[in-house]
């Protein structure tokens, strides 16, 4: 213990100068906020570096349908989230609105609400301070190291242009880039691994129908390419709350073209596709040119033809990328480089990004030669008004699915999350959180002649799952926490990358940066146990167990049980 006592104090003065707290977090991401609620309910000092004027992140930016498959595997301050927000909608519009029905128990809201409850749940932890238009450039030079820790980091006040250095006893990656830890060194990965390194299933290069099998062109071998970003859109009908698709100032007519035979012909790549005739492609054809709409199955129509919507309250709706689409709302391939970008890059394609956006709603509103019926239908839709109004009603983030993945402690695949291998499935004896989502990987590359969907873009059914500590600890920084850019494959963190389990994830990273603090020790010492102590007192679930909830009196008991009774594959 001496000996981190000793570097806590060595740390210190090395990078004298400089304000200084417990805990530094980097990305006001719901992982980076719940790293921030959970150190300082611990009693530490945190400061919270945002670079946008608003925390938040994807949820607070459109991503108002959660990505869980199973409720109760993710509880924690993940559920705390989910029960604010329902209270949020039982307060305000009664237990009996059509809002509360919307809200899905708390699980479905709007941007708005989201960013609420962020703000609600910081200001309820006075030792959290939030500074945001800071930005941290991934560069060594940013950072004061001594002896494999971090002292100090270096950010740039984007209001006033001038650099400022904090201080931490621990710091916390929350980004969604990873910048922060490859700043430190932390060996990370970009791209995707072929079947053949891991041997996980719908590895590498995978054309796959929309829950279908897979196509033509399938080699499963790996590249260097990752998956599609886009925007999560709130759109309405409320015509009283309704903002018209706009036309941008750079539109390339050229580029959405190929959606006006898809509409006509009824292409789409889900499983039944493969059941329609050239003939029956022609029928719909002609029923649409005469004013119809699509008559092959399973093929959506109007807006949903280039957005997959989910309800949400107060009449609105997240539109994100549809799975069913050859073009929609992604743009894959162009954002190759953001991973490992400057912040003036990224910039740059977050505007040509939006503008994109634009561009192929006002397209399938407005141009001549896509089908009235159709034009009419994406017409009746809209940016909703009282969202984002201080930019335009546009969503003031890209939602990136990727950037570095990390090489931990341990190196989360697919594997992990598929079908139990035992009556108690893959429990790893150092799990932090449990969680439930497909593998799901968006497109890889655009529209290619002849294929049955984009390249990379797959879902894949998986069991509920538990995730090791080792995925949010670098091998080697002694003082740095990585619970959003997390260990892992490509195809591994593609189930990871949710936020429910991102604010997992956050809330072990706090807990185990406060025990690291308090025990002089390094994040890669932290007791195991204690730590799972801790986060069971918090209401965390560790190992799903169906038909019981962190609120049962024998909940903390059954999960020590089922953890002492795991095998030794959670610790490979």
């Amino acid at each position: 213990m001496r000996k981190y006592l000793l570097l806590f104090s060595t740390l210190f003065l090395f990078a004298a100068c400089g304000k200084s707290y417990d805990v530094v977090i980097v990305g006001g991401t719901p992982g980076g906020i719940m790293t921030a609620v959970s150190a300082s309910r611990m009693g530490q000092s945190v400061l919270l570096l945002e670079r946008t004027g608003h925390i938040g992140g994807l949820p607070a930016n459109g991503l108002g349908a959660t990505d869980i498959a199973t409720r109760g595997a993710t509880t924690g301050l993940f559920l705390e989230f989910v029960d604010r927000v329902y209270e949020y909608y039982v307060e305000t519009y009664g237990p009996d609105s059509q809002q509360v029905a919307d809200c899905s128990s708390g699980y479905h809201f709007e941007p708005s609400v989201a960013s609420k409850v962020f703000d609600d749940m910081i200001a309820g932890c006075p030792s959290v301070r939030i500074l945001t238009m800071r930005q941290f450039d991934s560069d060594a030079s940013n950072l004061i190291m001594a002896d494999g820790s971090i002292g100090a980091i270096l950010v740039k006040n984007r209001n006033t242009g001038r650099i400022e250095k904090y201080r931490g006893k621990v710091f916390v990656d929350a980004t969604y880039e990873g910048d922060l830890g490859a700043a430190a060194g932390v060996p990370f990965r970009i791209g995707r691994e072929g079947m053949d390194e891991f041997h996980e299933p719908i590895a590498g290069k995978v054309y796959k129908y929309w829950r279908g099998p897979v196509g033509p062109g399938t080699t499963y071998e790996g590249d260097g390419t990752i998956q599609a970003y886009n925007y999560r859109l709130c759109l309405t009908q409320d015509t009283s709350n309704m903002v018209p698709f706009r036309k941008p100032e750079h539109y390339d007519r050229n580029e959405y073209v190929s959606l006006i035979d898809d509409i006509l012909y009824g292409r789409h790549t889900g499983v039944r596709s493969m059941e329609v005739t050239p003939q029956q492609r022609e029928a719909n054809r002609d029923n649409i040119l005469a004013g119809g709409r699509t008559l092959i199955p399973d093929d959506p129509w109007g807006v949903r033809k280039v957005t997959n919507m989910v309800r949400l309250p107060n009449g609105k709706n997240d539109a994100n990328n549809q799975h069913m689409a050859f073009i929609s709302t992604d743009l894959p391939e162009e954002n190759q480089l953001w991973p490992t970008a400057s912040w003036e890059w990224r910039d740059r394609f977050a505007q040509r990004l939006k503008e994109y956006t634009e561009g192929l709603l006002w397209f399938a509103a407005n141009d001549g030669q896509v089908p009235e019926s159709f034009r009419m239908e994406v017409r009746t839709w809209g940016y909703a008004a009282d969202e984002y109004a201080d930019n335009g009603n546009f969503p003031r983030q890209v939602y990136v699915r990727e950037g570095r993945r990390f090489e931990g402690m341990y190196f989360f695949t697919a594997n992990d999350a598929e079908l139990p291998t035992s009556d108690r499935g893959n429990i790893h004896r150092d799990a932090v959180t449990a969680s439930h989502y497909a593998l799901d990987s968006h497109a890889h590359h655009k529209r290619e002649e002849d294929r049955v969907h984009l390249d990379g873009f797959l879902s894949y059914p998986t069991e509920v799952y538990n995730v090791p500590y080792g995925v949010i600890v670098p091998k080697d920084v002694k003082n740095l926490l990585l619970p959003v850019p997390v260990s892992g494959s490509h195809i591994g963190f593609s189930t990871l990358r949710m936020e429910p389990c991102w604010m997992a994830l956050g809330q072990a990273a706090g807990t185990a940066a406060a025990l690291a603090i308090k025990g002089a020790t390094s994040v890669q010492e932290v007791s195991v146990p204690l730590l799972q102590d801790e986060l069971l007192k918090q209401g965390a679930t560790l190992v799903y167990m169906p038909g019981h909830s962190p609120f049962d009196d024998d909940f903390m008991a059954l999960q020590k049980e089922a953890l002492s009774k795991a095998s030794e594959y959670g610790n490979q």
